[in-house]
């Protein structure tokens, strides 16, 4: 009876284990909003270039499910996202930041705001991206703000995303890039210029 009781617990334990570290692998819990996973970490900007390769791990692959990536080989597309400013904090609704940057490695290339559940933000702005055609060659930046700004800047909206994250997408990416991250990519500066509600 004893040997009995101790093999039970001991199946509901690793049954336990294996589930739990399955979710947790595959960003499924504790509940992550972001697709801030992988090997690859550039200025903050996390990517991971298995995604939408046949080496992606079942875990991969279930991140991207469970977050409608619909990924591109990397030869196509690669995708970095951050959720972070930078000194660290959450990126969230209430604040405004500066997010700027310059050329990309590649042919051309997109930043897309996603909040909390990895969805659009549900308003009608329609100003939830920034991509190459709109910034042009060279140095650019946009407001990322619930507010449009007034000056007339590029602007990403930020109105009912609560927290949220940055993907950059980089389509055709520069060999270069493919090759060694860090060398070739100089990722956006995402700098926070105010929070309302006396946030800091």
């Amino acid at each position: 009876m004893r040997g009995a009781l101790r093999y039970l617990v001991g199946v509901v334990a690793g049954s336990l284990l294996g589930l739990g570290s399955a979710l947790w692998l595959a960003g499924l819990w504790p509940a992550r909003s972001n697709m801030a996973f992988g090997d690859i970490d550039v200025g903050g900007w996390r990517s991971d270039f298995a995604t939408g390769s046949e080496a992606a791990d079942p875990y991969t692959r279930a991140r991207v499910a469970r977050h409608g990536l619909l990924a591109l080989a990397k030869t196509e597309a690669v995708y970095f996202t951050r959720a972070t400013d930078e000194s660290g904090a959450p990126l969230r609704e209430g604040c405004s930041y500066r997010l700027s940057g310059g050329q990309m490695p590649a042919g051309w290339w997109s930043v897309t705001l996603y909040d909390a559940a990895s969805m659009l933000p549900a308003n009608t702005d329609g100003a939830l991206s920034i991509d190459a055609w709109r910034a042009g060659g060279g140095a650019w930046s946009a407001i990322v703000a619930p507010e449009r700004p007034a000056d007339g800047s590029l602007w990403i909206s930020s109105r009912g995303s609560g927290t949220f994250d940055l993907t950059l997408r980089l389509y055709m990416p520069d060999a270069a890039l493919l090759a060694d991250p860090n060398a070739a990519l100089s990722p956006p500066v995402i700098k926070r210029l105010s929070c309302g509600e006396g946030g800091r």
